[in-house]
């Protein structure tokens, strides 16, 4: 089977809808529910929008209305909101791990007209944190009258280019949530941006890609993917329980599956456990021809050593015996490419996947920039980098080499927050506190959040991430590492995980040297419990909440500038 192709309407809502009907008979989502697969087609996908949509309009909601989305991924929530859309509503999507408290406060903020929920535990968690709230629905009322027969779809409500299709709540890592507002303009252009690239991924394919997602859909770069395999016609199989991940990799074997950071790092640190238990020959040409390929690609040509015969052996020997099995064991046999967002990459692991063969082509962007303001190139990548500004859009360093972004991708305004729309908006030009770095090539750098920077005593102003990321690197069981010190006269680290004293110390005694004296950390504090969703110290998406943390350790942050306890030397 070919790949499936599109006839572009200019409007992303009608191009999908369009192409769900052309793909009436071919499976386009799976997933995994108790051990069961459910695929469906086109067709079957329209027939459970069709009945969504029968739902919507006999609950008497108007276009314009919101209505939210509360539920774990899956068909169903694809089929609610292609409804929720096709009907000129607005589409509010919530993280259904999220603090009760947390949700009912974008609800206030959003006022939904109806709430659509996953699951009974869900809608009773709620309604108990919100008596007065909206209209509580379970999917299984939304979709009572369905059947998975092909049934007509009415004409979709008119809907343009200014006109709102989603609100996408930001993940508040200063503790305040605000719902960003994306037009269907947004969304048509970052669709075209995404098909685009994967365009050039999937170049030479003749059939239907492949595409593998965990992230949950309430997260816009999660859902521009999902947008996007809708309407490149994709096979899009949904991962509903991370624990079968590796399996499903195998299983599926996808073409290009979007990631997180720390779950390619945990992945590849995964790898170096297991080969490391194996012992023998094979362990040992593993560890050996890691060390050659990344101390190889890590240097710079001025201090690039000579190659010896031992280090191609090695190389050649683990190319032909180790890389292959460990990227068809831990990847599938079809992977093109790790598609990675959210955070910058540690440099190590993109070169540790290009090790193993497969690169990591990474994506900037930002809520407010419908997910998406820079991505890899599959033709040229750097490791390090975010790549090149998608078609259509400018950017450039302003103050403080902050990113600066104008073009059809940027948010229309946060909802009910007029002041803090026009706050991050100067001269067409959104301001998105992020620090950044431009290459030669027209690459761009991510260096850190703006808001983030710890300003010293001294007056040293110093991006916190890169110092924190170079720790991370060298602490094998840290989870976290975080920077103190705003006002104080040096720096402090906060690290979490399973991790002494010594080890602690021997990660700054490598670190600090290469550093300026006023980039280098003095003290630390180590707390056995990583910061999580679950203790409030993490967003939804994984995030750190600074605020919360420096809250949260007031007193042990205190004891490192009065008492000097865990004085690096």
């Amino acid at each position: 089977m070919s790949a499936p192709s599109f006839a572009s309407t200019g409007n992303c809502v009608q191009d999908i809808f369009d192409q769900l009907a052309r793909q009436s008979e071919t499976p386009v989502l799976e997933e995994c529910r108790e051990s069961e697969w459910l695929r469906v087609t086109g067709g079957e996908v329209l027939a459970l929008v069709a009945a969504a949509r029968a739902y919507l309009v006999n609950a008497g909601v108007r276009p314009g209305d919101r209505c939210g989305l509360l539920a774990e991924n899956g068909i169903r929530w694809v089929a609610a909101n292609l409804a929720i859309i096709a009907e000129g509503l607005i589409c509010v999507p919530l993280y259904a791990r999220q603090a009760p408290t947390e949700l009912v406060a974008m609800m206030r903020d959003c006022e939904p007209a109806l709430l659509f929920c996953g699951t009974r535990d869900l809608k009773d968690a709620i309604r108990k944190a919100c008596p007065d709230g909206p209209r509580t629905i379970l999917f299984e009322e939304m979709f009572v009258t369905h059947s998975l027969e092909p049934k007509p779809n009415g004409p979709l409500v008119t809907v343009e280019g200014s006109m709102p299709i989603t609100i996408i709540y930001t993940s508040g890592t200063s503790g305040v949530a605000k719902g960003v507002v994306l037009t269907v303009g947004n969304v048509t252009h970052m669709l075209g941006c995404t098909c685009s690239r994967l365009d050039l991924l999937m170049k030479g394919s003749e059939r239907q890609d492949r595409v593998l997602h965990y992230l949950p859909f309430c997260f816009a770069g999660s859902w521009i993917l999902l947008l996007t395999s809708l309407l490149r016609g994709s096979l899009l199989t949904m991962n509903l329980d991370l624990n079968s991940l590796a399996a499903d990799l195998r299983t599926t074997a996808p073409d290009y599956v979007l990631n997180v950071p720390a779950l390619l790092e945990r992945m590849r640190r995964g790898v170096d456990e297991q080969m490391q238990r194996k012992g023998g020959l094979l362990s040992t040409t593993y560890s050996r021809a890691k060390a050659v390929f990344l101390g190889r690609t890590m240097q710079t040509s001025a201090n690039r050593k000579a190659s010896s015969a031992w280090e191609g052996l090695w190389l050649g020997l683990a190319n032909m015996l180790v890389f292959p099995v460990i990227r068809k064991k831990m990847l599938g046999a079809n992977l093109r490419a790790l598609i990675c967002g959210s955070a910058p990459l540690a440099v190590e692991t993109q070169l540790y996947f290009a090790m193993l063969g497969v690169p990591v082509l990474q994506v900037y962007g930002l809520t407010e920039t419908t997910a998406i303001c820079t991505m890899d190139d599959p033709r040229s990548v750097e490791p390090g980098l975010a790549g090149p500004a998608i078609p259509g859009i400018e950017m450039k360093l302003g103050e403080h080499q902050e990113i600066l972004v104008r073009g059809p991708n940027v948010f229309a305004q946060y909802w009910n927050r007029p002041e803090e729309t026009s706050k991050v908006f100067e001269d067409g030009w959104f301001h998105t506190g992020d620090q950044g770095e431009l290459t030669a090539a027209r690459n761009w750098k991510i260096v850190g959040r703006l808001k983030n920077l710890v300003i010293l005593g001294s007056g040293h102003n110093i991006a916190p991430e890169p110092i924190e990321d170079e720790l991370l690197r060298q602490l094998a069981g840290a989870q976290q590492v975080v920077l103190a010190g705003n006002g104080r006269g040096y720096l402090s680290a906060i690290v979490t995980g399973k991790v002494q004293r010594e080890q602690a110390q021997a990660a700054l005694d490598a670190v600090n040297p290469s550093l300026p004296h006023y980039k280098q950390v003095r003290a630390f504090h180590i707390s056995a419990e990583p910061f999580s969703v679950k203790n409030g110290l993490l967003t939804a998406n994984g995030k750190l909440k600074r605020d919360a943390i420096a809250l949260c350790f007031k007193n042990e942050i205190e004891d490192m500038y009065s008492s000097r306890v865990g004085v690096a030397s």
